[in-house]
C-alpha cells in the first residue's frame, strides 16, 4: 500500500535525521485532571479557595490565548496551593524545568545529546550562573507513579554520575543547556536521567527524562526499516508499527509510554518471518493478539487488541465488544486486571476488540459540529477497528456491544448516538453524557455503572442520563456502587455488564429486568 510505504519512510527520516524536535511533555489533559480532583478532594474554603478562584481565572485566560507554557505553570500553581506549599519564585522556577532530547530510544554505543530548557519563564531573580548536576538513575515503579496493589512509588535508584556543568544559563528558554552523554557500559534497560540545577549551594529543582537505552538500537532500527518496505501489502502496518511509533516519539508527538522497542522489533520481525512465501500469519489465529493498520488521514499507523475465542473457526457468528479505554489509556486498558473483560470474554466466547482511539486523550469524537484534529482521528480510528474486525471475522451483526469506562464512557455516549443501528448495548462505566442525546438511543438498552463517591467524574453525570432515558422509556440498568469511586467500579461489576450483553441482542425484546 503506497500510503504505509509513506509513513515507513517518514519514519526513516524521524529516526535517523536526528532533527531538534522536543520531546513530548507529561500530558496536559492528565495534568487538568488531576488538578480537577485534587481541587475536589481538598475543598478549599476561606482565603485559599479565593487565591485558587484567581488561579483559575488566569488558568482560563491563558487557555483561551492559547499559552500552554503559561497552562502548565498555573496547574503547578494550583496543586501546590492545594498541597499547602506557597507559590515561591524558586517553585516557580523548579516547575519551568524540562530536560528533553531528539530521542529518548537510546542507541547508548553512541554519545547522547540532551538539553535543559524551560516552558515558560519563572518569576525569579538568579543573580549568576547557575551549575547542573547529571545523573542516571533506574526508576522502581511504573510511569504511572504508583507501585504494586496501590503502593506509594518509591524513589529512583541511583546508576551512574554523568557529570556537573557549569555556567549554564539562567535563562534556558532563550539558551538552552546542551549536554553529551556517555551511555557507554550501561546495561539495556529503562532508565531516566535526572538534572539538578543549582544556584551557588541553593538547589532550585530538578527535571528528568525517561528514556530506552539500547546498544545497537540504531542498527536494529535501519534493519526493520528495510524490512517493512519489503514486507507484504498485508502485514506491512504490523511489522512497521515500531518504526512509526518510535518516530512519533522523536517528534514530540506521544509520549514513551510503556513501548518496550526490543520486544516490539522482535515481534514484527517474528510477523515478517511467519509471512514468508505469501502465508496469513493471522489466519486462523485465536487468543489475545495485537494488529496494526494504517490511519490514512492522519498519516500513521493505529495499534488495536484483540481477543478470538479458542473456539472460533469462521463457521458461525460471534458477538463483540468493542472497549474504549479512559483518559491516559490504551488499547491494552481493558485486557487488564483492573477490567476484568477479557475474563468474560474468555467464559462467555466473545470477541474483545480494544482500539487505541488513535491518542490516549483522544477523546472519541467531538459534540455537534465541533471536532478538534486529535477528536476526529480518535472517532475515525474506533470506527476503522470496527469496519476491519467486521471485515476479517464473522460478527453477529445484531450483538455489537459499545463498553467504555471514564473518557470511553463519555466516547460511548458520544458514539452511540452517532452511529445507532449499530450497537445491541451500550455500556458506559464513570461517564458523562448530553442528556439530549438520549432522544438518537432511545432503542438501545443501556447498562450503566457509577460509583457515588466518584471524584473524577461525578455520579450525578450517570444520573441525568440515567433519568433521561427512563423518561423516554429506555431499558437501562443502573449500578449505583455505595462509595466507589472513579477506578474500583468497573471489575467487580464486569460480570453484570456481560450478564446484559447476554440477555439482549439488536431488534430483540428483552425479558431481562432493568432497574
Amino acid at each position: 500500500m503506497k500510503s504505509i510505504r509513506h509513513a515507513i519512510a517518514a519514519a526513516a527520516l524521524a529516526l535517523f535525521a536526528a532533527p531538534a524536535f522536543p520531546q513530548a511533555l507529561p500530558n496536559l489533559a492528565l495534568a487538568r485532571l488531576g488538578y480537577t480532583v485534587r481541587k475536589r478532594t481538598v475543598n478549599p474554603q476561606g482565603e485559599l479557595k479565593q487565591k485558587i478562584d484567581a488561579n483559575d481565572q488566569a488558568l482560563a485566560e491563558a487557555t483561551q490565548k492559547g499559552q500552554i507554557g503559561e497552562v502548565r505553570r498555573l496547574i503547578a500553581k494550583g496543586m501546590a496551593l492545594l498541597n499547602g506549599n506557597d507559590w515561591t519564585g524558586a517553585l516557580d522556577f523548579a516547575n519551568s524545568l524540562a530536560l528533553r532530547s531528539d530521542h529518548t530510544f537510546v542507541d547508548s554505543s553512541r554519545p547522547y545529546t540532551v538539553r535543559i530548557e524551560q516552558i515558560y519563564s519563572p518569576a525569579i531573580d538568579l543573580p549568576a550562573s547557575l551549575r547542573a548536576k547529571v545523573s542516571l538513575e533506574k526508576p522502581r515503579t511504573p510511569p504511572n507513579g504508583r507501585g504494586g496493589n496501590g503502593a506509594a512509588a518509591q524513589p529512583p535508584e541511583f546508576v551512574k554520575d554523568l557529570g556537573t556543568h557549569d555556567e549554564v544559563s539562567r535563562d534556558l528558554r532563550e539558551s538552552p543547556y546542551l549536554m553529551h552523554l556517555d551511555l557507554a557500559n550501561v546495561p539495556d534497560g529503562n532508565y531516566q536521567i535526572r538534572a539538578e540545577v543549582f544556584d551557588g549551594e541553593r538547589s532550585l529543582g530538578s527535571c528528568s527524562l525517561r528514556i530506552v537505552a539500547e546498544k545497537g538500537l540504531d542498527a536494529s532500527l535501519q534493519r526493520l526499516e528495510t524490512e517493512a518496505a519489503l514486507a507484504p501489502e498485508s502485514v506491512k502496518a504490523d511489522v512497521a508499527y515500531p518504526l512509526d511509533y518510535v518516530r512519533k516519539v522523536n517528534l514530540g508527538l506521544i509520549d514513551r509510554g510503556a513501548f518496550d522497542v526490543a520486544k516490539e522489533i522482535a515481534t514484527a520481525e517474528e510477523t515478517l518471518s511467519a509471512a514468508q512465501g505469501g502465508k496469513d500469519p493471522f489466519a486462523g489465529r485465536t487468543g489475545d493478539f495485537k494488529r496494526h493498520y494504517y490511519l490514512k488521514d492522519a498519516g500513521e499507523i493505529m495499534p488495536y487488541r484483540l481477543y478470538i475465542p479458542p473456539s472460533y473457526n469462521g463457521s458461525r457468528a460471534y458477538p463483540m465488544v468493542l472497549a474504549l479505554h479512559g483518559l491516559g489509556g490504551t488499547e491494552d486498558g481493558f485486557f487488564g486486571p483492573n477490567y476484568r473483560a477479557l475474563d468474560e470474554a474468555e467464559k462467555r466466547g466473545y470477541i474483545l476488540v480494544a482500539p487505541l482511539g488513535y491518542r490516549i486523550d483522544g477523546g472519541y469524537g467531538g459534540r455537534g459540529a465541533v471536532h478538534t484534529r486529535s477528536q476526529q482521528f480518535s472517532e475515525q480510528d474506533v470506527m476503522e477497528v470496527l469496519r476491519l474486525v467486521r471485515e476479517r471475522y464473522k460478527i453477529d451483526d445484531n450483538r455489537i456491544y459499545l463498553l467504555g469506562h471514564s473518557m470511553g464512557a463519555i466516547g460511548t455516549w458520544l458514539l452511540g448516538p452517532k452511529y445507532p443501528n449499530i450497537w445491541a448495548v451500550l455500556a458506559p462505566i464513570s461517564g458523562a453524557g448530553d442528556p439530549a442525546s438520549v432522544e438518537k438511543t432511545r432503542d438501545i438498552p443501556e447498562i450503566v455503572v457509577h460509583g457515588d463517591a466518584d471524584n473524577v467524574v461525578p455520579v450525578n453525570s450517570s444520573r441525568v442520563m440515567v433519568a433521561a432515558m427512563k423518561k423516554l422509556g429506555v431499558e437501562v440498568k443502573y449500578i449505583e456502587v455505595p462509595g466507589g469511586s472513579h477506578g474500583d467500579v468497573a471489575a467487580p461489576n464486569m460480570s453484570a455488564i456481560f450478564d446484559f450483553f447476554d440477555a439482549h441482542r439488536k431488534g430483540v425484546k428483552s425479558t431481562a429486568s432493568a432497574r
